[in-house]
């Protein structure tokens, strides 16, 4: 039985009275002060973790202006905040143990847009790619890229002036910038924006905190203008925080003070608007992939394909690549980047051109492959070959696979993982080769492995050294390293921190400015933030402060993981691997990943959350001497004694009477998994939730109680057959008011579906009835034409036409189809954490299929759930047990097959299930091979979640979140095609539009039956 578990970390009590006094005042914001909120964002991608004291979630800048104002008074005036974006920094920029303010989850509104004068004025938490979403309709995008770019905030951005993949052209953030609207800590707004100076010398002759503020600004960056000149790298990479040189244009007739708060790290205030320029959408793109014998050839050539005018030249080495062709993202892309026969790729160049005239983009096309071709013949430079493309999707399929590297270098085995310390170093393009042959023989010589990739056309390379953290001494070499990249970096001319903001390298900032320009830093901050209240320790203290900056020292997630016995961390890898990159908090509503994440925009309830409070969760049995592992066997092995019950009893009792347990907490976040597995695949390091969530789950309900729908749910594979014996009668039940109300109030469960009316042995009589002895004697002509129908519950029992239409295809396709017995798969069980039932179902299966394995005959399954579950979840708990019995999907089969012609021609819309298209990711292309063979027009359509996934959409708690999650990406083409043109795989998918909708659409194997 799990200890209960209660972290000796109370707040401070003047932060618990702040949260009153702020509801008090009206914020209208979230508040949250829970263990588990504040471990959500104590960690983001960097390898630092700070626990905070609160986290406030602003929904507007009135909000801001009363949290400020409040925090003035005597009372709270000490106090501190960070501003949190999308999560997602390297260096620990919004990490804080104070109180952090995220703007991510309510300001995501895009308030005002001009396309004559091309601005557009949003909210800090609206989303990169949203914004660009909302503007491709208009012609336009906001340039500045960046690999997160699908959960990056504007605010983010703005913050770390953020920049990415073609900024040789397009520029940083700061750029784009047109104006800004900052909450300052006193209450005041400061709206800025570019002017004359004129009007800023009179702006600093006002009596307040901003008139302050511009005399400060305007006397740091003209006054010191000779040094700043002469000190700042000549980069398209500014000297980040703050940005003294850019305040004025070259002649100094004109001031933005935006130009300071752009890139301040959130140091200055609390930037919740902007006004962006935007910028036309070229109508013509083309990319070349140019490949290189050795990743030192592929950084040499760099200069030449920037001289051919390219809009931006992206690198990536061969450790990346190899990643990336173990990734879901691989099917994408291999066909733009195949091998060269008898020579090994060991670097890619991808060249990118841009233009609003399709002449002049093929003319410098034409003129750069006539010398990579001359250059491939003589055989020098490097280069093996290329290719290239006008295809708008595969451009981004290839710029898709580049932006995951930074995750996909996190999915290397072994202890040791590439990690963010020193990877954003920016030299003058000209200087990058030889800088990076030194940084590779720095790394080199300390026997470490890393992996490159980066902008090569900014002279910027992204560069992870493996360090394993729990080593006490590889942290000591973090320290070693970063010193020796901060020399190595100014060697060369250049910047240490080229992209991705200071954050806990803030020390090094004296370095680079010197003391002087450095105190003018300090001079502006103490204007903006005199007290040190605003992300504290970033970029710079106030002036003539004794606070000190924050340190690449600074304490490690690895602290914590330590505690964790390496036993205990190899089982739960999946959790302790997370990096933070949060790919789960991906925006795009079609996009499948967490749907419990895009619902809710609580940090919680995505898979880095998750993982972060199962990986907390470990380390905290561990100090109550916990042998988890141990007390996983001990479940497997025993059932629990009338004592343990009994305990049990008492446990949840006092669960009910409010006695707090951290386990509640991390139970709150697994019970809103949909357990779709989307994060198994979509995750560049795999954090696979379901696997460790069943876990969890089966230990937690070792101390208490579990709730009566996990009954019913578990128990489904053995109670449907049974009700199946007199289906009217049960649905005659189900069907009655007080029934629903009753299952609804004492159970938790809603809208229950009604069982197949008439059953599948009733559709199937004795035709295709199961008989080994039969099998066993088919000749070889005969066994070419049989194959085997393994039942699942859901469709046998609840969809028992789909079952037998499946029957009558195979059928008619010539084949002689069987019908296997009904065995339980144990899907629901593995679901809601019964692993000890899971795994004497398993075990009972795999007996029974590795048995028809020996019979050479294919079998086929229809719901990808449950497939799915033979390959994944049989391999980890039966291991060499499992045996070798293989189970295809229908479409992994008939897409092998000869088919007829269909009688007539037809236009079909596919909707995949999540888990299929994720975990199989060429299921869409499939169908659509399956459907042309037959002469039938297939489009897969681009959705998220359904918010069924199984039994989840019904149970009462999450009903609301499963109809929300269905608006968001699935109402619309079921709408748009009707539900009579729309064909969906799976077997949640198609009930929950029945439910929602009123009519079951039909499984694309249905649809090719009545066309053959």
């Amino acid at each position: 039985m799990i200890p209960k578990l209660t972290p000796e970390l109370s707040l401070d009590a003047s932060i618990v009275a702040f949260s009153k006094a702020l509801i008090a005042a009206g914020f209208s914001g979230d508040i949250e002060t829970s263990y588990g909120s504040r471990l959500a964002v104590a960690t983001d991608n960097s390898v630092y973790q700070a626990l905070p004291q609160a986290v406030l979630l602003p929904r507007s800048t009135d909000d801001l202006v009363i949290l400020t104002s409040l925090a003035q008074t005597s009372s709270f005036c000490h106090i501190k905040f960070s501003p949190r974006g999308g999560g997602t920094g390297t260096n620990g920029q919004a990490l804080t143990e104070h109180v952090v303010v995220d703007l991510s989850r309510h300001m995501r509104g895009i308030l005002e847009i001009n396309v004559e004068q091309r601005w557009v004025r949003v909210q800090a938490g609206v989303i990169k790619d949203q914004l660009n979403a909302f503007l491709k309709p208009y012609g336009f995008f906001f340039a500045p890229d960046l690999s997160t770019s699908n959960r990056a905030t504007i605010g983010g951005m703005i913050n770390t002036d953020a920049s990415g993949q073609g900024s040789l052209v397009y520029g940083k953030t700061s750029d784009h910038v047109l104006a800004l609207k900052t909450v300052l800590i006193d209450g005041n707004i400061l709206k800025t924006h570019k002017m004359a100076t004129f009007e800023a010398e009179h702006r600093a002759q006002m009596p307040s905190s901003i008139g302050r503020i511009y005399r400060q600004v305007l006397d740091s960056c003209r006054d010191f203008r000779p040094q700043i000149l002469d000190k700042f790298p000549r980069l398209n990479r500014f000297l980040t925080g703050y940005d003294l040189e850019h305040v004025f244009n070259d002649d100094l007739s004109e001031f933005d003070l935006s130009r300071i708060i752009t890139g301040s790290e959130g140091s200055l205030g609390f930037v919740t608007e902007a006004k962006l320029n935007i910028t036309p959408i070229a109508r013509f793109k083309c990319l070349l992939n140019v490949k290189y014998d050795s990743f030192e050839s592929a950084l040499r050539n760099a200069p030449f394909l920037v001289a051919a005018q390219a809009t931006s030249v992206e690198t990536v080495d061969s450790k990346v690549l190899d990643l990336a062709r173990n990734d879901i993202i691989w099917h994408q892309v291999k066909e733009l980047i195949t091998d060269v026969p008898g020579v090994e790729m060991q670097g890619l160049n991808m060249v990118e051109y841009n233009s609003e005239d399709q002449a002049e983009i093929e003319q410098k096309i034409a003129a750069l492959t006539a010398k990579l071709d001359s250059s491939i013949a003589d055989k020098t430079d490097g280069i093996i070959g290329y290719q290239l493309t006008y295809d708008s999707a595969a451009i981004s399929n290839i710029y898709a696979m580049r932006k995951k590297a930074v995750g996909l270098l996190g999915n290397t085995k072994g202890a040791q993982k590439p990690i963010a310390f020193a990877e954003d170093t920016a030299v003058p393009p000209e200087n990058l080769a030889d800088f990076i042959m030194e940084f590779r023989a720095l790394l080199d010589s300390h026997g470490l492995h890393y992996g490159m990739f980066g902008h090569v056309d900014a002279g910027v390379l992204h560069v992870r050294p493996a360090l394993d953290l729990c080593d006490p001494e590889q942290e000591k070499l973090l320290r070693t390293i970063s010193d020796e990249v901060v020399a190595l970096t100014a060697k060369y001319g250049g910047l240490m921190w080229g992209e991705h903001g200071k954050g806990y390298r803030s020390e090094y900032g004296p370095a680079f400015f010197g003391d002087e320009l450095f105190n003018e830093l300090r001079k502006i901050k103490a204007v903006f933030d005199p007290r040190n209240r605003v992300n504290p320790g970033k970029i710079c203290t106030p002036y003539a402060s004794n606070a000190q900056l924050v340190s690449v020292d600074g304490q490690k997630r690895a602290w914590f993981d330590r505690q964790i016995p390496v036993a205990v961390k190899a089982s739960f890898d999946s959790s302790l691997n997370c990096n933070g990159n949060g790919q789960c908090f991906n925006y795009e509503q079609s996009s499948p990943m967490c749907p419990s994440s895009k619902v809710t925009k609580d940090r919680r309830h995505s898979p880095k959350g998750r993982a972060g409070l199962m990986r907390e969760w470990l380390r905290l049995t561990e100090q109550q001497g916990f042998d988890v592992l141990g007390a996983e066997q001990q479940l497997t092995d025993k059932k629990q004694s009338f004592a343990q019950l009994w305990q049990k009893v008492k446990n949840s009792l006092a669960k009910y009477q409010g006695e707090p347990d951290f386990s509640h907490e991390v139970m709150e976040a697994m019970e809103g998994c949909l357990a779709c597995k989307a994060c198994a695949s979509q995750c560049p390091v795999k954090v696979d939730v379901p696997s460790f969530r069943s876990r969890f789950l089966q230990l937690y309900h070792s101390r208490y109680l579990r709730p009566a729908k996990d009954y019913i749910v578990g128990n489904i594979e053995r109670t449907a057959p049974m009700l199946a014996k007199a289906p009217k009668l049960v649905n005659f039940v189900l069907k009655r008011k007080i029934t629903a109300a009753l299952l609804k109030t004492t159970v938790g469960y809603v809208d229950t579906p009604l069982l197949s009316v008439p059953t599948l042995a009733k559709l199937t009589g004795e035709k295709y009835r199961f008989d080994l002895d039969a099998l066993q004697q088919l000749s070889a002509a005969e066994k070419a034409k049989t194959v085997l129908l393994v039942q699942d519950p859901f469709t046998s029992f609840y969809e028992a036409e789909l079952v037998a239409d499946a029957l009558h295809l195979l059928d008619k396709i010539g084949f002689r189809p069987v019908l296997l017995p009904f065995v339980p798969n144990g899907k629901p069980q593995h679901v809601k954490g019964f692993l000890r039932d899971f795994a004497k179902t398993a075990t009972n299966a795999a007996q029974l299929l590795n048995q028809l394995h020996q019979l050479k005959l294919p079998m086929l399954g229809l719901d990808a759930s449950l497939v799915l579950v033979y390959r994944d979840e049989y391999n980890k708990a039966l291991a060499d047990k499992r045996g070798d019995f293989q189970v295809q999907l229908m479409h992994e089969w008939l897409v092998q097959q000869e088919l007829p012609k269909a009688n007539a021609g037809g236009d079909y819309a596919l909707l995949a299930h999540c888990t299929e298209k994720t975990a199989l990711p060429a299921t869409e292309q499939a169908w659509q091979q399956i459907f042309s063979k037959a002469g039938l027009s297939l489009k897969p359509v681009s959705v998220g979640c359904c918010g069924m996934a199984g039994t989840h959409g019904h149970e009462a708690q999450n009903l609301d979140n499963s109809k929300t999650l269905f608006e968001m990406s699935w109402r619309r083409p079921v709408e748009q095609f009707g539900v009579d043109h729309i064909l969906v795989t799976g077997f949640s998918c198609r009930s929950q539009v029945k439910r929602l909708v009123g009519n079951k659409p039909q499984h694309p194997l249905q649809a090719l039956l009545q066309q053959l």
